[in-house]
Parts: structure tokens; sequence; C-alpha cells
């Protein structure tokens, strides 16, 4: 095994990688008033996680203006509930706001506790200021300091989301360690100069035999017990 990176501060993704955003979109659309089996229920996720993707790429691309993340989940539920014919407004309302009532894995409270037991840690997201608010309540997350994707007017993983985590700190971007179970979120945040560890999730974009990580884990409290070994 690789030797351990010496770092100062632990910067998280939280959405996919502290909670489980497809399943709580999911629960969202169950709530439909429509029947919907588990193969459309799937298939409207899908929907909507491209819709995001597609105007987070359009955004960082200059061919649409800046939107924060909780306009995109209005018009992802907007789209998701008129291809289930449902056009009542308090349902796709409730919908929409799904996004921000997202379960936690069921290691990401006990393992981001060991962790801020003896490093810093840093939650740094797409997710918008209001919305990481009711995300991280949700969820139960507790950090030292939580940024926004919305403080720089992009997303990640565009180089500027990522360096707003380091002038936070202050410190050299190799002293950052920035944790995500998506390989692309990594990949911006290496290309930057700070550490990387990618930790498998259920959902999430799995690393590519090029990539090269500084650590990988299981899960959270993999990822733990290698940062608070003595």
């Amino acid at each position: 095994m690789a030797p351990l990176p010496d770092v100062d501060v632990v910067v998280f993704d939280i959405l996919g990688t502290m909670v489980d955003e497809p399943g709580g979109i999911a629960r969202g659309i169950r709530s439909l008033p429509a029947r919907l089996d588990d193969a459309r229920v799937d298939g409207l996720v899908g929907t909507w996680q491209r819709h995001v993707e597609e105007r987070q790429r359009d955004i960082l691309a200059g061919r649409h203006p800046y939107t924060d993340s909780t306009a995109i989940d209005r018009e992802a539920a907007e789209r998701v509930a008129a291809e289930a014919s449902v056009a009542d407004a308090d349902a796709v309302r409730a919908l929409a706001d799904s996004a921000q009532r997202l379960d936690p894995w069921p290691d990401s409270v006990s393992g981001l506790e060991r962790i801020a037991a003896r490093l810093p840690v840093m939650g740094l997201s797409n997710a918008g200021r209001p919305a990481l608010t009711r995300i991280n309540t949700h969820a139960g997350l507790r950090w030292h300091q939580v940024l926004s994707a919305e403080d720089v007017r992009g997303y990640k993983p565009h180089p500027d989301v990522y360096r707003l985590a380091v002038a936070n700190t202050g410190l050299a971007p190799e002293r950052l360690l920035m944790v995500a179970a998506h390989a692309w979120d990594l990949r911006g945040a290496r290309a930057v100069g700070m550490r990387t560890a990618y930790v498998e999730r259920p959902v999430g974009d799995p690393p590519r035999p090029a990539d090269a990580f500084d650590l990988s884990a299981e899960g959270l409290d993999d990822l733990a017990a290698l940062l608070t070994a003595d």
C-alpha cells in the first residue's frame, strides 16, 4: 500500500459521497400521485440526473447563465413530473424538495466524526448554500466548515470550486485531501494539486484503470481507519 498522504484538512464531496442522492430522489418520485413501478422510477431518476448534469455542463460552457442548485432541481422535478403525467403544483414542489431530504450512507456520520476528531473536515458541494443547510441538517452531518460552489457561481469540476477550498484553508493545495465517490470529482481536485481519496458507494463514478488517486477505501469507516491510524 502507498504511504498515507501527509495532509492537514480533509475535504468531502457531499452528494453521492456522504448522502444517497438517487435514493432520496427516488423516494420523492414514488410519492407522486401516479402509478410507477420500480423500473419506471429508476428511469425517472435517470431523467432527473441527466437534466442536472446537462444544465451544469451548459453553465460551465457559458451556454446558460449561472443557476443555483435549488432552481436546477426544480427544473428537474418539473421535467420528471411532466414525464409521469403529474401536473399538481404541490406534488411538483414536494418532489423538488426531495433533493434536500437525502439520507446519509450508514457509515457517513460515524466515519465523519472519527476523522473530525483527528483532522479538520470540510464539505465542498455543488449544492447551493440554502440547500446545503437542509441537506446537512437532515443527514446529521457536522462539519468544521462547509463550502458551496455557489460562492464561485460555478460547479465542480471547474477548478475555481476546488480553489475555493484551498483559499479558505490558507494552505498549499497538496495539504488538502479531497474525498469523493466520483472519479471525475477527484480528477478535478487533482488538477489543482489536491491529494485525492476515492470512497466506494453504490452510486458514483468508479475510477478508470488510468486513474491514480492517493487512497482508495471501501467506505468511510475504512477511510477513517486509514486516516486515524497511529
